[in-house]
C-alpha cells in the first residue's frame, strides 16, 4: 500500500522505515525542506537519525498535499502542540475512509485534551472510525536498527485496529491490539512527566531503589487518572503503561529523562532544553497533567511535584523533601 507520514522527526521516520522494510511505498511530509532534502538524496534523517540507513522506498516531500494523495494509510507523528494546526492543514487533502495512526504522545495545553480527541476536533465525524492510536516502549534508533520491539494500537473499532496491526507487523516489530485508547493514550503521554521525575533522580544520584520506588508510585498516579477517565486499569499494566514507563525512565535515549537528568544535576530548564533538538514532551505536558489533575480530582504528588519544578522554580532537593514527608498511608487505599 501507499502510506502516508505526517512529521519528519525520529519517531515519524522510525515508523515510515517500518513500513519501508514491510515493502509499503512510504513518503515522509517534513516542515523542514532540508530533512525531506536528506531523505531523498541521502535516504537518512541526516538532522535527526544521522548516519542511520532508511530503506530505499522511502522519500521525503515538503509538500504535505503530494505526501497525502493516494495515501491508503495515514501516520499524524508530529509533535503534540502542533498536531491540531497540522492535521487542520492536511485536512482538505485527506483521502476519506483510510486509517489514521495517531503516534504523537501527548495532551494539548488549555484544553486538556488527548491526541484523539484533538483529531476527533479537527476532523469530521465521517472519519473517526478511521482513528488509532500506535504507543508502546520503543525508541527510534532501536526502531530503525530493527531490534526487537512491541506496540500496541488501539481504535474503538477492532477491524481498523487488526488493520494497522497487519501492517506494521514484521520480524521484529510485534503489534499487538487493543480497543482502550482512552488507557494507551493516558499511558503514552503521562510516563514522559514521570519520565522526567527518574531523571532527576538519577541527576541526583540516588540509586536503583529510588528509581523503582519512582517508576511503581508513578504508575499507580497513570492508573488512578486513566480509571477516572474511564479506561480499563489492566491497559497500564501493559506495553503502553509500564512498557513505556519502564523505558523512558530508564532508557539513555529518553528525551524525558534527559531532561530530568539536567534539572537533577543542577542546570535550569532553560539551559537544559538550549542543549536539545528534539521535543521532550514531558515538558508541555507537565502542565496539562497538573490542570487535569485538578479538574479531575485525582492526586497525583509526582506528577504535582515536575509541574512546580518546571513551571514554579520548586528547587529539586525540595521536591524530594515535600514527597517524602507526605501522609502515611495504605499502597492502594486511592485506587
Amino acid at each position: 500500500m501507499r502510506a502516508a507520514i505526517i512529521g519528519g522527526g525520529s519517531w515519524g521516520t522510525a515508523l515510515a522505515s517500518v513500513l519501508g522494510n514491510n515493502g509499503h511505498d512510504t513518503i515522509i511530509w517534513s516542515h523542514d525542506e532540508s530533512v525531506a532534502r536528506s531523505l531523498n538524496e541521502l535516504h537518512e534523517n541526516s538532522k535527526y537519525l544521522p548516519g542511520l540507513q532508511l530503506p530505499a522506498n522511502l522519500r521525503g516531500t515538503h509538500d504535505l498535499h503530494e505526501a497525502l494523495a493516494g495515501a491508503e494509510l495515514i501516520v499524524a507523528a508530529s509533535p503534540s502542540h502542533v498536531t491540531r494546526e497540522i492535521m487542520r492543514q492536511a485536512l482538505p487533502s485527506l483521502p476519506r475512509a483510510t486509517p489514521i495512526v495517531c503516534a504523537s504522545k501527548g495532551i494539548e495545553n488549555g484544553t486538556l485534551l488527548t491526541m484523539h480527541e484533538v483529531l476527533e476536533d479537527v476532523l469530521p465525524s465521517e472519519l473517526h472510525p478511521y482513528l488509532t492510536f500506535l504507543s508502546g516502549p520503543s525508541f527510534a534508533r532501536e526502531t530503525i536498527n530493527r531490534m526487537p520491539t512491541a506496540v500496541v494500537v488501539a481504535s474503538s473499532w477492532e477491524r481498523m485496529a487488526q488493520r494497522v496491526q497487519r501492517a506494521f507487523s514484521n520480524d521484529y516489530f510485534r503489534v499487538y491490539t487493543s480497543n482502550d485508547v482512552v488507557g494507551v493514550e493516558l499511558g503514552g503521554s503521562l510516563k514522559n512527566v514521570c519520565a522526567i521525575a527518574a531523571g532527576i533522580v538519577d541527576g541526583m544520584g540516588f540509586g536503583n531503589n529510588t528509581r523503582a520506588a519512582l517508576i511503581t508510585r508513578g504508575l499507580s498516579e497513570l492508573v488512578r487518572l486513566a480509571i477516572k477517565k474511564g479506561a480499563n486499569p489492566l491497559t497500564l499494566s501493559g506495553l503502553a503503561g509500564m512498557g513505556d514507563l519502564v523505558l523512558t525512565c530508564t532508557g539513555e535515549l529518553s528525551r524525558n529523562r534527559t531532561v530530568g537528568l539536567g534539572l537533577g544535576r543542577g542546570q535550569s530548564l532553560e539551559e537544559v532544553l538550549a542543549g536539545m533538538t528534539q521535543v521532550a514532551e514531558g515538558v508541555r505536558t507537565a502542565r496539562s497533567a497538573h490542570d487535569l489533575a485538578v479538574k479531575m480530582g485525582c492526586e497525583m504528588p509526582i506528577h504535582e511535584a515536575i509541574y512546580r519544578i518546571l513551571y514554579e522554580g520548586l528547587p529539586v532537593k525540595q521536591a524530594m523533601s515535600q514527597l517524602l514527608s507526605r501522609e502515611l498511608k495504605s499502597e492502594f487505599q486511592l485506587h
